[in-house]
């Protein structure tokens, strides 16, 4: 009589996928697979040769890196595949591809081999160093095409005397990017404000609802499905830290927490809409022709 239902399903190793199922992946760098024995999952950042044998490494979400040996034994969207080197040929096809649709991180048409222009009169102000960071990192390249520069308030408390500080007007244009801005928050009262000073046809004001331009990044990009919400009286930025499971001691802590945050920004996908659209709104404003 013959045996219905097989062998022994549990015999065995589980965790290592079947060979003969597995198919060959080359493993370019951002390409996302999780080990199958250990349950390591990160992006490709590189791929080198150690001790006689190649080696992947993978970044976690948490900006940990690990090696594995390459071959077998890793899963790609729950299917078992095989890691191997990505080829000359493959990459020189991702150079090319690359090449002919350059883009900046804000989504930009690249201009190879521009310049970056003298600074115009105008500015973009933005609230604190993490703000500037950001703006640079995603609108870097555009911002230095046009010639503006991007300079830091420190708070908006005090945003009218910065107004009248820098003294606006035509050719002078002044944007301002503000966090938290909401309907009846401090924020939103001190913006009223200044749209309504003697400067205000040479000033655009406009910011987005996050409490931390940190929230403003796509939670996916950091494994969640949205960001948690910390209780009022709590340090949010020390709350998020926690929740992540980062240290959050000292300021250097936090320092370190901002960059593996914007270590996950690679372009102006990894934002939410509601800072892009301010953002271009202010560089539009800035750079209009004839001011």
């Amino acid at each position: 009589m013959s045996d219905r239902y097989g062998s022994d399903v549990l015999s065995g190793d589980w965790k290592v996928p079947p060979r003969g199922r597995s198919r060959e992946v080359e493993a370019e760098t951002g390409l996302v697979v999780e080990d199958a024995q250990t349950g390591w999952c990160g992006a490709v950042v590189r791929v080198e040769k150690a001790g006689g044998m190649r080696v992947v490494h993978l970044e976690d979400r948490r900006g940990r890196t690990k090696g594995f040996p390459m071959g077998p034994g890793f899963l790609l969207d729950g299917a078992p595949v095989i890691l191997t080197p990505p080829t000359a040929a493959a990459r020189a096809q991702l150079a090319e591809a690359r090449a002919a649709t350059s883009r900046t991180a804000s989504g930009s048409r690249a201009v190879e081999g521009a310049k970056a222009r003298v600074a115009s009169g105008s500015r973009i102000f933005v609230e604190g160093r993490h703000d500037a960071e950001l703006v640079e990192k995603v609108w870097g390249d555009d911002l230095r095409i046009e010639g503006v520069v991007v300079e830091m308030l420190d708070g908006v408390d005090d945003l009218a005397a910065a107004i009248r500080d820098f003294q606006p007007g035509p050719g002078r244009r002044m944007g301002v990017l503000v966090d938290h801005l909401l309907p009846g928050t401090k924020e939103d009262k001190v913006v009223q404000a200044c749209r309504k000073g003697p400067y205000a046809a040479h000033v655009r004001i406009l910011g987005h609802p996050y409490v931390d331009v940190w929230q403003s990044v796509r939670p996916e990009r950091l494994g969640l499905q949205q960001w948690p919400v910390i209780p009022r009286g709590q340090s949010w930025k020390h709350g998020i830290c926690h929740h992540l499971g980062w240290q959050a001691d000292t300021q250097a802590d936090i320092a370190r927490a901002w960059k593996q945050i914007l270590g996950t920004v690679r372009s102006y996908a990894d934002l939410e809409p509601t800072l892009l659209a301010s953002v271009e709104e202010l560089i539009d404003f800035v750079t209009e022709p004839g001011h």
